[in-house]
């Protein structure tokens, strides 16, 4: 889905770029309040994951790609914020060291693909969990569920983006066939890869997983008053010995 330099006019691509920065610019902010010391490590291990699941690319339409985001997996691991953050980053090494997406069209790249995904898988992510019981189960088939929906929701992003300043010579309505049924499709893939990875790691580390927070029970320090004697040999009857 990395979109080319050229494919969208430079309106949108200004506008996409300012929200782009202030969203990294609240995912800073929010960020502080996510990570915690045994949880930042896991950041950079999620972004590593998501730059490397993102070099496998499925052709959709003429100078778009399509492949899986990452952007569920990282929100429900490290967080919303965090999430973004993560995706982010993934997309400005891509851009610079691969030219896997334009400059100039970063911001719509980090619109997209960051901020849509991460703010969908997300919020549908925590929706589910209110109606769900708690449990690993649920929070397992909730990022199933979070992932699929979020890489179609990315793809009609984009295609809206498309249609008010799209300046390639492709007709919108192939646009859209193309962008939301092969993402449906690239959606599944990556559903049963987050579900498949966030259920590994609460099997092994549920406290390292952001949105499994309400699986967490914090730690009670028990203590038991010592028990009073009973029986013959330790009640008190409060009678004196007669001889």
């Amino acid at each position: 889905m990395h979109v080319p330099d050229g494919f969208l006019d430079a309106p949108v691509s200004v506008a996409t770029g300012v929200a782009a920065a202030a969203a990294v610019a609240v995912g800073l902010r929010g960020a502080r309040r996510e990570l915690e010391e045994r949880t930042a490590p896991l950041a950079g291990l999620v972004a590593a994951f998501v730059f490397a699941v993102q070099m496998l690319n499925f052709p959709v339409g003429v100078g778009v790609s399509g492949h899986l985001l990452g952007g569920a997996l990282a929100a429900i691991l490290v967080g919303p914020f965090t999430g973004v953050l993560c995706i982010a980053v993934v997309l400005l090494m891509q851009s610079v060291l691969f030219a896997d997406g334009g400059l100039t069209a970063l911001g719509t790249n980090v619109t997209v693909m960051g901020v849509v995904t991460v703010a969908v898988a997300y919020a549908l992510f925590r929706g589910l969990l209110k109606v769900l019981p708690v449990s690993r189960a649920s929070v397992t088939a909730a990022s199933f569920v979070a992932a699929l929906v979020s890489v179609p929701a990315a793809a009609a992003a984009f295609t809206g983006l498309y249609a008010i300043g799209g300046a390639a010579d492709v007709p919108l309505g192939k646009v859209l066939t193309a962008m939301i049924g092969v993402h449906v499709l690239i959606g599944v893939g990556e559903a049963a890869i987050t579900a498949l990875t966030v259920g590994a790691v609460l099997a092994v580390r549920p406290d390292l997983v952001h949105g499994a927070r309400g699986l967490r029970h914090p730690l009670v320090l028990a203590t038991t008053a010592p028990e009073t004697p009973s029986g013959p040999q330790g009640a008190n009857t409060g009678k004196g010995v007669t001889a």
